[in-house]
């Protein structure tokens, strides 16, 4: 066992650069004492949809209550069938069911593990509403392809951007693209809180004032509900913090991206023994949430066995996602069974995410790949055991 340890994600190094303007946050507020939907609410849900391209953000208590209350006040519900991969988060798939709309699940690409929109188009029924695009690993699925397909089919766009804080591509910034877009601030995001929160972005005033309503019991005054409701409002805590973040959200981002060039760049001469970067399709618009590579059946060593020997090495690694949303035991009802997506179900048995985090170092991107090529070497140079023959 190495004594060195390379965190799978280490969140002190980007406090540790910050961590007097926080202290200044928290206090601002505490001596305001607004702690619900206070002013640093108002000010980050501003500064945020501005910095993604949208005109109005509405803050609400995780990633997950951002996809459930954002599809409400785009009016879908009950009777309608809503678009999504099968390969993400479960967040995505609950917050649909929350909304009390049915999911319809579909494949993904083998090579970018974003929503295969093929798979999606022979998916459209007469009760197909909305398409959810989720960008996955913090690279966007295209804009234009996603254009073209609502254009096409006439659905609504919702997007899943929990994974893409600043992420573009082809001239878009996720959450600009479609009616609205759903964003997570857990701790370890691109820009993570202290705890949870979410946001829903979008450009149109309707949606965002129902959205608001909907995350402050149904009311937008005081005791008089319009709606059925909830409470779901991101403390103003919590977006102080992320006000004080937003600024070095960019260069942070950018430091995601190095460190991905890094690997890219150390793991090539890997591909001839099966050990693969996911395929980043969008340049320097992906902002690497994660970096995963999948191990395939061309590599001496399986997927679990590599990040064992990892583990032993001092890296810790994570499977984003071991097991598909349709063969999670809770959402049997849905009907679907194994086999229904080959291309997650393979991807599931094949990638690992690397550590990636603002404060890595290129010596220890270096370091990570130099553990996964020593430990193939290791397992390659190992003589085939043979059956004697009696």
């Amino acid at each position: 066992m190495s004594s060195r340890i390379i965190p799978f994600v280490d969140l002190k190094l980007q406090h540790e650069l910050i961590q007097n303007k926080i202290q200044q946050a928290i206090e601002t507020v505490l001596e305001r004492g607004d702690f619900i939907l206070g002013k640093s609410l108002a000010e980050f849900e501003i500064a945020f949809a501005q910095a993604s391209g949208a005109e109005y953000g509405v803050g609400v208590a995780s990633g997950t209550d951002a996809i459930a209350l954002g599809l409400q006040a785009c009016n879908i519900g009950a009777g309608d069938e809503v678009i999504l991969p099968v390969n993400t988060f479960v967040a995505t798939m609950i917050g649909v069911l929350q909304a009390g709309a049915t999911p319809i699940l579909v494949d993904c690409s083998s090579q970018t593990a974003l929503i295969d929109l093929e798979a999606a188009a022979k998916a459209i029924t007469p009760r197909t509403k909305a398409i959810i695009p989720v960008h996955l690993y913090g690279q966007m699925v295209s804009p234009r392809q996603l254009l073209d397909f609502a254009d096409t089919y006439k659905v609504l766009i919702f997007e899943d951007a929990a994974q893409a804080h600043l992420a573009h591509r082809e001239g878009y910034q996720a959450g600009s693209v479609g009616t609205a877009a759903a964003f997570s601030f857990y701790p370890s995001k691109n820009l993570g809180a202290l705890g949870d929160g979410g946001m829903i972005l979008t450009r149109n005033a309707e949606i965002a004032q129902k959205a608001a309503r909907l995350r402050n019991y149904g009311s937008s005054q005081k005791y008089v509900h319009m709606e059925m409701g909830t409470n779901s409002r991101l403390d103003t805590l919590q977006a102080a913090i992320l006000l004080e973040k937003l600024p070095y959200l960019s260069q942070w981002n950018s430091d995601r991206l190095s460190i991905a060039q890094q690997y890219d760049l150390e793991l090539a001469p890997l591909a001839s023994v099966g050990i693969t970067p996911i395929q980043n399709q969008s340049g320097e618009g992906h902002v690497y949430h994660l970096y995963v590579i999948k191990v395939d059946n061309n590599c001496p060593i399986d997927r679990q066995q590599l990040q064992t020997e990892l583990t032993k090495a001092g890296i810790q690694t994570g499977i984003h996602y071991p097991i598909p949303c349709h063969l999670q035991p809770a959402f049997t009802n849905l009907g679907y069974q194994s086999g229904d997506f080959p291309q997650a179900e393979t991807l599931a048995q094949q990638i690992l995410s690397l550590p990636m985090y603002p404060g890595l170092s290129l010596s220890q991107a270096r370091e990570v790949v130099a553990a996964i090529t020593s430990v193939i070497s290791e397992v390659a140079a190992k003589p085939t055991p043979t059956t004697e023959v009696v």
